[in-house]
């Protein structure tokens, strides 16, 4: 059995709530490159261009890509032949950060959404998703019938 502690949760989570809120995936920055390249409508390249601007002003300042970082979602995989010495909620939550400059914890409204997923083994994997607020501002949920068919 291996035994982790509260605070190693704790650091890992606050090391990846920065790495997430400050740095894009590479296959996402040469995505957003290459539609700022292929972009014909002017307004869309405009919008691109700003983003662009905004992922250098960010690395360049050590700040988060986006001001609104949204809520944390923490996916772990646990495995079955680990002991958390602590409590591993708490120290999850402990290590969601509201800046990472000053790496506090807002102590409202930043409690993370954790998933976690029991696998054979000794492994601990965490990875941390921001899920930004602004994009349901235009989204629908509706029940379908499956009576009413594909159309």
């Amino acid at each position: 059995m291996r035994t982790i502690s509260a605070q190693e949760i704790t650091s890992t989570v606050a090391r990846l709530c920065i790495e997430a809120n400050t740095h894009l995936p590479k296959d996402v920055e040469a995505a957003l490159a290459k539609a700022r390249e292929e972009e014909p409508w002017p307004l869309a390249k405009t919008t691109l261009d700003l983003l662009w601007s905004n992922l250098g002003a960010a690395a360049e300042k050590a700040l988060p890509i986006c001001q609104d970082t949204g809520m944390a979602c923490v996916f772990v995989e646990l495995g079955t032949d680990i002991h958390i010495d602590g409590s591993f909620e708490a120290a999850i939550h402990e290590g969601v950060v509201a800046d990472p400059l000053r790496r506090g914890n807002t102590g409202d409204n930043t409690p993370a959404a954790i998933t976690v997923h029991l696998v054979d083994g000794d492994g601990c994997t965490i990875t941390v998703a921001p899920k930004g607020f602004g994009s349901e501002n235009m989204s629908r949920i509706q029940m379908l019938k499956p009576a009413d068919g594909v159309e």
